[in-house]
């Protein structure tokens, strides 16, 4: 033993002193024969390592370091615990001694006995004792092989340091600019983001630290010992940057940057590490949409993968490059594909939401992602038996034809599962179960809109299906499904519906077997919808005629509800069929006349409630504008039998010879009331179509509107001779028209005993509105005996609800689309001019006639533009206040509509005016009607957002006054109650504003 502590003496005094390197191996050689150990070697070292001279110490520490580094593998836990304290502590000597401790330390961090907490300590005392970065380059190398040695052994160790290992790690790289320790640093950072170490706030520095480097610039000498190539570099360094999305925000500015540079390895760098990025984002955007409750976040994700997958579909693809494209929907598949098999779990939807956005963005990708996915659903549907699963699988298939877009050449797409779809919807169709038929019309829709999906043979078994559907199933859902796709299969195929469908509705509607009228009704809407080609029309309109000729006739016993719907149905064919000339003649020739006859059979014989679903919507028997011809006979013919009682054109001419329908006979009323047609006949032509015997026909309708004496005849021939009056041309013919006419209507309002006064109003509001929206000078004259009448006994009420109509959009008549002259903005300019005259009239009007203007007032500005109103408001502020004091509950609701706007941003004078306010505001929270309390907590709610200082006197008073309507019987007031009274309430208080 004496003699090896001798040996070991001198081995060491040879290394020291005498600076012999090479005695550094023979005493590593002495502790691996066992002749002394590590401990023994540290005892040698003593005099050593207490030395004064810094490079005594320093030599020493190397001797032993460079042991460790022999021996690392033979050291017990106790032994290696003693010299991590030692090494540690000679961190914070001399800085000539740093690289050999720095030597000894990453010896000790390749033992298998580290004991816990080691890692920890070692990594603290280096990030806090040693700048990296002023170190030569063996010692950083060796910092950053300590590090990765550790991550590999003591990784969990490691994340327990949380973010401050990244940011002494971020610290101990700044600045490198070795090759070989920047491919080792890469590696590190590479590691920490792909093991799922805690960034934190570092990301941005990590991010920084690294990025500062791309593009790489690096070329090697010729003979390099240490075969660090550029791709190297690069590959790390990408690995990096794309390896994380809290990189995504840096890396896109740097790469759109580094685009612009004159380097081309600079561009070609840049478009790489994009596409890797890209690659890497399926992951990123799954993970959104498979997480997220927010279906704006959804929307957003699959908007993004949409766009990501059709820039990759565009690549230009060449024999030695890389497809993209299938590299990132291989991603994507890998993703999503197995959670369609799992029709239980949450994650179906998400991940077929996934794939199908894939799918929509190009042809190529509908490809791949298709021809992966639908055996397996296919395959699946046939296997399982519960509905709710098959309808689960329906929907994604319906779902994924629907994402393929017809100009993608879609029957390619599918074509290879074209029998396989068809065979699924024809199955669902026979089912049960209403859900599973719903969907299955939906994606028979689809496959239809396929060109190429359905077979001829395929149509004539789908309409098969949807008949005996529509005339079996009772369920409201599954018949408006079927309608629908009726509807779509039409449009595509009409020859097949003219001989199969519309014959056995016919048959159907023909019948008197029906108990109840449900089958007739779903018969109905079916022609309509099926009926957009011409040829259809042809075939489905006599149908819906006989109908109503069968109801007339009392042949067959059809409901009301029928006959309406029957109307209606015609309405909306014309509504919705092509605009031909072939169309024209049929509504012109056989329709209208039909119609006009069937009402005046029905006029003659007394029998008004046959014209019930006739004039509901005359305007929308007039279609095909555009062929002015058949439209001019159409209109002759109409004129000149109101005029003239020509009935030649009607079918089932069995009409007596004089007819005046613009005559009220006696009392009764049946055949006046038949200008309700002439208003669709006449007033719904374009303003360059000449009405024939117009003068005539005015003189007749004005005549009418002033004598008769049933509401709904004149108000009618009102509305008629309105329409007219606003598409005439400019001239004098048309001056003496309205002059003669104010003329008349003056008399008869002047005379409070005339018994047709309201008549007389009525022409007088609707010429008003005429004028009106096409700017006449003469609007004026009538606006303004509008005004005078709101102090009329008997008018007043009417005149002040008049200045509704005078503002509102009229649904039959006087509208764009009936081809009225509306010009821009009318409202505004009547408002500006007329505002002045009502506050004037409500100053000097009585007190017992204010509440009629303040009427007018409400109904005007309530139908102003919410702009226009938050400008005009403060100026009729006072007139406002007034009219929530008035008892028309009307008049309080219009007002309360009006105010809450301007609330939001209250100009000075409503803050001026807040005592009168709130007052009002207070009282309607008590009124009968439940809109009013609403509307007025609403404006209280509102009310709250003002200057605090302002409405802060009025807290306590408001918070009484709520606690009324929170035991309100109607929810919806007890629910605003609560919203109004939480705002007061947090006024002036901590928590509060």
């Amino acid at each position: 033993m004496a003699a090896d502590s001798a040996l070991l003496l001198s081995l060491v005094e040879e290394f020291v002193s005498g600076l012999q390197d090479s005695k550094a191996k023979d005493t590593a050689t002495g502790v691996k024969d066992g002749q002394f150990t590590v401990l023994q070697l540290v005892e040698a070292l003593g005099l050593s390592l207490m030395s004064s001279q810094p490079h005594t110490r320093a030599r020493g520490v190397q001797l032993l370091s460079e042991v460790l580094h022999e021996c690392y593998g033979n050291l017990t836990e106790a032994e290696v615990e003693v010299l991590i304290a030692f090494y540690e502590n000679r961190l914070k000597d001399h800085y000539v001694i740093t690289p050999p401790v720095l030597q000894g330390l990453r010896a000790l961090t390749k033992c298998t006995v580290l004991p816990p907490g080691s890692a920890v300590s070692m990594l603290r005392s280096l990030f806090q004792d040693v700048h990296v970065q002023s170190l030569m380059l063996a010692e950083r190398s060796c910092v950053y092989n300590m590090l990765i040695n550790l991550m590999e052994t003591r990784e969990a160790e490691l994340k327990g340091l949380g973010t401050d290992f990244v940011f002494g790690f971020v610290q101990s790289m700044d600045g490198e600019r070795d090759p070989r320790n920047l491919l080792l640093a890469f590696q590190i950072a590479k590691n920490i983001i792909h093991r799922g170490y805690d960034l934190g706030k570092f990301a941005e520095e990590l991010f920084e630290v690294t990025s500062c480097y791309f593009p790489i610039d690096f070329n090697p000498p010729a003979n390099d010992p240490h075969g660090i190539t550029k791709e190297e570099l690069i590959e790390e360094l990408r690995a990096v940057l794309t390896g994380t999305p809290k990189f995504a925000e840096f890396l896109l500015p740097l790469i759109i940057e580094k685009l612009d540079s004159d380097v081309q390895s600079a561009k070609h760098d840049s478009l790489q590490t994009l596409v890797r990025f890209l690659i890497e984002l399926p992951l990123i955007v799954s993970l959104q949409v498979f997480q997220t409750s927010s279906e704006k976040i959804e929307s957003a994700g699959l908007t993004a993968l949409t766009a990501l997958t059709s820039c990759l579909s565009r690549s230009v693809l060449n024999s030695d490059s890389e497809d993209s494209l299938s590299t990132f929907l291989d991603m994507v598949l890998e993703d999503c594909k197995h959670h369609l098999s799992e029709l239980d779990l949450k994650l179906v939807w998400p991940s077929a939401k996934l794939l199908q956005a894939a799918c929509s963005a190009s042809n190529r990708a509908s490809y791949i992602i298709t021809a992966a996915v639908m055996p397996s659903l296919i395959e699946q549907y046939s296997s399982r038996t519960q509905c709710s699963h098959r309808r689960t699988l329906l929907e994604v298939v319906l779902r994924f034809i629907q994402s393929v877009k017809t100009s993608q050449a879609s029957e390619s797409v599918f074509s290879a599962f074209r029998e396989s779809l068809c065979s699924m919807v024809f199955s669902a169709l026979t089912e049960t179960n209403t859900s599973l038929q719903i969907t299955a019309t939906s994606m028979l829709t689809s496959l239809a809109q396929r060109p190429g999906l359905l077979l001829d043979s395929d149509i004539e078994l789908a309409l098969d299906h949807l008949t005996r559907l529509l005339l079996t199933e009772d369920d409201d859902g599954v018949s408006l499904a079927v309608v629908k796709c009726a509807g779509a299969l039409a449009e595509l195929h009409p020859a097949v519906f003219i001989t199969k469908l519309i014959p056995r509705l016919k048959t159907e509607e023909a019948s008197e077997q029906h108990s109840h009228h449900a089958v007739r009704q779903r018969c109905l809407s079916a022609l309509a919808a099926v009926s957009t080609q011409p040829s259809v029309v042809w075939e489905s309109t006599p149908v819906l005629l006989e109908v109503l000729g069968s109801a007339h006739k009392g042949s067959i016993c059809f409901s009301v509800e029928e006959v309406v719907l029957a109307c209606r149905s015609l309405q909306r064919i014309a509504e919705r069929v092509q605009d031909t000339e072939e169309t024209g003649r049929c509504f012109h020739e056989i329709i209208i006349p039909r119609l006009l006859s069937l009402a005046l059979q029905a006029a003659l014989q007394g029998e008004p409630q046959s014209l019930n679903g006739i004039h509901l919507h005359p305007s929308s028997f007039t279609p095909s504008l555009k062929y002015h011809s058949i439209i001019l006979i159409t209109t002759s013919r109409a004129v000149s039998l109101f005029l003239d009682g020509d009935v030649s054109f009607l079918p089932d001419n069995s009409f007596p010879s004089q007819i005046q329908l613009l005559k009220q006979q006696g009392d009764s009323w049946s055949q006046s009331q038949m200008v309700c047609l002439l208003i669709g006949c006449v007033c719904s032509l374009p303003r360059s179509v000449e009405v024939p015997q117009i003068d005539q026909l005015l003189s007749q309708l004005e005549e009418m509107s002033c004598t008769c004496s049933h509401p709904l005849s004149y108000t009618s021939a009102a509305k008629c001779f309105a329409g007219l009056v606003n598409k005439r041309s400019e001239g004098d013919s048309l001056h003496s028209l309205i002059q003669s006419m104010m003329k008349k209507v003056c008399k008869e309002l002047h005379s409070t005993s005339s018994p047709v006064r309201t008549q007389a109003f009525t022409l007088l509001i609707w010429v008003g509105k005429a004028l009106l929206l096409r700017y006449h000078p003469l609007s004026t004259v009538l606006t303004d005996k509008l005004f005078s009448l709101l102090d009329d006994a008997d008018l007043g009420p009417m005149a002040a609800d008049s200045f509704s109509m005078l503002m509102s959009d009229s649904a039959d008549v006087l509208n764009r689309g009936c081809h009225a002259d509306v010009r821009i903005m009318y409202r505004q300019r009547f408002f500006s001019e007329n505002s002045a005259k009502l506050v004037q009239g409500f100053n000097a009007a009585p007190q017992e006639k204010k509440p009629n203007y303040l009427k007018a007032l409400s109904n005007i500005v309530n139908k102003l533009p919410k702009q226009v109103q938050v400008t005009e408001l403060p100026a009729l502020l006072s007139l406002l206040l007034e009219a929530l004091s008035c008892p028309d509950q009307g008049v309080q609701l219009s007002t309360l509509s009006c105010l809450e706007p301007v609330l939001i941003d209250p100009p000075p004078a409503l803050i001026q005016q807040l005592e009168a306010l709130v007052s009002r505001l207070l009282a309607l929270i008590s009124s009968p009607t439940m809109t009013v309390r609403i509307a007025s907590l609403h404006c209280i709610h509102a009310l709250s957002r003002f200057p605090e200082h302002e409405i802060l006197p009025f807290r306590a008073r408001v918070l009484r006054a709520l606690a009324r309507p929170l035991d309100d019987k109607k929810r919806l007031v007890r629910s605003e109650a609560v919203q109004a009274r939480a705002e007061w309430f947090l006024l002036g208080s901590p928590g509060g504003r």
